[in-house]
Protein backbone atom coordinates (compact mmCIF):
# COMPACT_ATOMS: atom_id res chain seq x y z
CA UNK A 1 0.00 0.00 0.00
CA UNK A 2 1.27 3.35 -0.80
CA UNK A 3 1.92 5.97 2.08
CA UNK A 4 -1.10 7.94 1.96
CA UNK A 5 -2.36 9.82 4.33
CA UNK A 6 -3.89 13.01 3.19
CA UNK A 7 -6.95 12.39 1.11
CA UNK A 8 -7.98 16.23 -0.40
CA UNK A 9 -12.12 16.42 -1.18
CA UNK A 10 -14.69 18.33 -2.53
CA UNK A 11 -18.07 18.26 -4.70
CA UNK A 12 -20.51 20.18 -5.42
CA UNK A 13 -24.49 20.18 -4.26
CA UNK A 14 -25.29 16.50 -5.84
CA UNK A 15 -22.36 15.16 -3.99
CA UNK A 16 -22.40 17.30 -0.49
CA UNK A 17 -24.37 14.70 1.70
CA UNK A 18 -21.49 11.64 0.56
CA UNK A 19 -18.92 14.14 0.84
CA UNK A 20 -19.59 14.81 4.70
CA UNK A 21 -19.87 11.11 5.04
CA UNK A 22 -16.91 10.57 3.37
CA UNK A 23 -14.81 12.65 5.51
CA UNK A 24 -16.40 11.37 8.90
CA UNK A 25 -15.44 8.10 7.73
CA UNK A 26 -11.89 8.73 6.66
CA UNK A 27 -11.44 10.60 9.95
CA UNK A 28 -12.27 7.73 11.72
CA UNK A 29 -9.62 6.23 9.82
CA UNK A 30 -6.90 9.09 11.05
CA UNK A 31 -6.66 10.12 7.89
CA UNK A 32 -5.80 14.25 7.85
CA UNK A 33 -8.94 15.40 5.27
CA UNK A 34 -8.80 18.54 3.70
CA UNK A 35 -12.11 19.52 2.74
CA UNK A 36 -12.13 21.75 -0.08
CA UNK A 37 -16.37 22.38 -0.33
CA UNK A 38 -18.95 22.93 -0.66
CA UNK A 39 -19.41 23.89 2.77
CA UNK A 40 -23.35 24.43 2.81
CA UNK A 41 -25.99 22.97 0.44
CA UNK A 42 -26.28 25.08 -2.47
CA UNK A 43 -28.66 23.64 -5.34
CA UNK A 44 -26.83 27.04 -7.80
CA UNK A 45 -23.19 26.14 -7.20
CA UNK A 46 -20.44 25.21 -9.66
CA UNK A 47 -18.68 21.87 -9.59
CA UNK A 48 -15.18 23.34 -10.50
CA UNK A 49 -15.16 25.48 -7.88
CA UNK A 50 -14.73 22.97 -5.92
CA UNK A 51 -12.61 20.30 -7.83
CA UNK A 52 -10.49 22.78 -8.67
CA UNK A 53 -8.95 23.35 -5.79
CA UNK A 54 -8.64 19.22 -4.78
CA UNK A 55 -6.51 18.62 -8.28
CA UNK A 56 -4.01 21.55 -7.42
CA UNK A 57 -3.60 20.20 -4.10
CA UNK A 58 -2.72 17.21 -5.17
CA UNK A 59 -0.17 17.78 -7.74
CA UNK A 60 1.55 19.82 -4.75
CA UNK A 61 1.75 16.86 -2.61
CA UNK A 62 2.31 13.27 -4.41
CA UNK A 63 1.83 11.84 -1.03
CA UNK A 64 -1.67 12.96 -1.18
CA UNK A 65 -4.85 11.80 -3.40
CA UNK A 66 -8.10 13.44 -4.29
CA UNK A 67 -11.94 12.31 -4.22
CA UNK A 68 -13.95 14.29 -5.88
CA UNK A 69 -17.85 14.23 -6.22
CA UNK A 70 -20.43 15.36 -8.01
CA UNK A 71 -23.74 14.18 -9.88
CA UNK A 72 -21.93 11.55 -12.41
CA UNK A 73 -18.53 12.11 -11.28
CA UNK A 74 -18.05 12.89 -14.99
CA UNK A 75 -17.39 16.56 -15.56
CA UNK A 76 -15.94 16.01 -12.33
CA UNK A 77 -12.98 14.23 -13.59
CA UNK A 78 -12.89 16.12 -16.92
CA UNK A 79 -12.08 19.42 -14.56
CA UNK A 80 -9.49 17.87 -12.24
CA UNK A 81 -7.93 15.34 -15.83
CA UNK A 82 -7.16 19.06 -16.97
CA UNK A 83 -4.77 19.88 -14.02
CA UNK A 84 -1.30 18.48 -15.22
CA UNK A 85 0.07 15.68 -13.29
CA UNK A 86 -3.47 14.62 -12.36
CA UNK A 87 -4.86 11.17 -13.21
CA UNK A 88 -8.61 11.17 -12.10
CA UNK A 89 -10.82 8.47 -12.72
CA UNK A 90 -14.25 7.78 -12.66
CA UNK A 91 -16.34 5.63 -10.03
CA UNK A 92 -20.58 5.14 -10.73
CA UNK A 93 -21.72 1.78 -9.27
CA UNK A 94 -19.93 -1.09 -10.74
CA UNK A 95 -19.01 -3.67 -8.71
CA UNK A 96 -15.95 -2.86 -6.47
CA UNK A 97 -14.70 -5.91 -5.33
CA UNK A 98 -13.70 -7.29 -8.28
CA UNK A 99 -10.09 -7.95 -8.91
CA UNK A 100 -10.34 -6.49 -12.54
CA UNK A 101 -12.95 -3.81 -11.27
CA UNK A 102 -12.56 0.01 -12.67
CA UNK A 103 -11.18 1.01 -8.76
CA UNK A 104 -8.20 -1.65 -8.70
CA UNK A 105 -7.22 -0.78 -11.92
CA UNK A 106 -7.60 2.96 -12.13
CA UNK A 107 -4.59 2.57 -9.48
CA UNK A 108 -2.72 -0.38 -10.54
CA UNK A 109 -2.43 0.45 -14.28
CA UNK A 110 -2.90 4.47 -14.62
CA UNK A 111 -1.68 5.48 -10.58
CA UNK A 112 -4.57 7.42 -10.45
CA UNK A 113 -4.44 10.11 -7.81
CA UNK A 114 -7.84 11.30 -8.05
CA UNK A 115 -11.21 9.50 -7.72
CA UNK A 116 -14.21 10.98 -9.27
CA UNK A 117 -17.62 9.60 -7.32
CA UNK A 118 -21.38 10.01 -9.83
CA UNK A 119 -23.01 10.15 -6.08
CA UNK A 120 -26.55 10.16 -8.03
CA UNK A 121 -25.41 6.27 -9.23
CA UNK A 122 -24.26 5.28 -5.60
CA UNK A 123 -25.12 4.47 -2.04
CA UNK A 124 -22.73 5.16 0.93
CA UNK A 125 -21.73 2.06 1.65
CA UNK A 126 -21.11 1.32 -2.52
CA UNK A 127 -18.50 4.53 -2.35
CA UNK A 128 -17.04 3.31 0.71
CA UNK A 129 -16.41 0.30 -0.05
CA UNK A 130 -14.93 1.97 -3.60
CA UNK A 131 -12.59 4.29 -1.60
CA UNK A 132 -11.43 1.64 0.26
CA UNK A 133 -10.29 -0.37 -2.49
CA UNK A 134 -8.98 2.44 -4.48
CA UNK A 135 -6.63 3.37 -1.05
CA UNK A 136 -5.68 0.28 -0.36
CA UNK A 137 -4.73 -0.68 -3.89
CA UNK A 138 -1.02 0.61 -5.32
CA UNK A 139 0.09 1.10 -8.28
CA UNK A 140 2.13 -2.07 -10.25
CA UNK A 141 4.74 0.01 -11.13
CA UNK A 142 5.49 -2.59 -14.34
CA UNK A 143 7.63 -1.01 -17.55
CA UNK A 144 4.39 -1.13 -19.51
CA UNK A 145 2.24 1.29 -17.33
CA UNK A 146 5.00 3.56 -15.85
CA UNK A 147 5.50 4.38 -19.97
CA UNK A 148 2.32 4.64 -20.93
CA UNK A 149 1.88 7.58 -17.58
CA UNK A 150 4.94 9.10 -19.05
CA UNK A 151 3.29 9.43 -22.24
CA UNK A 152 0.34 11.16 -20.31
CA UNK A 153 2.80 13.73 -18.54
CA UNK A 154 4.41 14.22 -22.13
CA UNK A 155 0.93 15.13 -23.76
CA UNK A 156 0.01 17.06 -20.14
CA UNK A 157 3.39 19.60 -21.37
CA UNK A 158 1.82 19.97 -25.11
CA UNK A 159 -0.13 23.25 -25.95
CA UNK A 160 -2.00 23.19 -29.57
CA UNK A 161 -0.23 26.11 -30.73
CA UNK A 162 2.62 24.39 -30.57
CA UNK A 163 1.61 20.69 -32.07
CA UNK A 164 -0.45 22.41 -34.82
CA UNK A 165 1.04 25.91 -35.39
CA UNK A 166 -0.37 29.39 -34.74
CA UNK A 167 -2.60 28.85 -37.65
CA UNK A 168 -3.45 25.79 -39.25
CA UNK A 169 -5.48 27.07 -42.00
CA UNK A 170 -2.62 29.42 -43.70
Amino acid sequence: MDDIRTIHIGGDHAGYELKNEIIRVLEQQHYEVVDHGAYELDESDDYPDFILPVAIAVTADEHSRGIILGGSGQGEAMVANRVQGIRASVFYGEPANSDESIITLSRQHNDANVLSIGARFVTDEEALEAIELWLETSFSGEERHLRRIAKISEIDSLSIESEIGENPEE
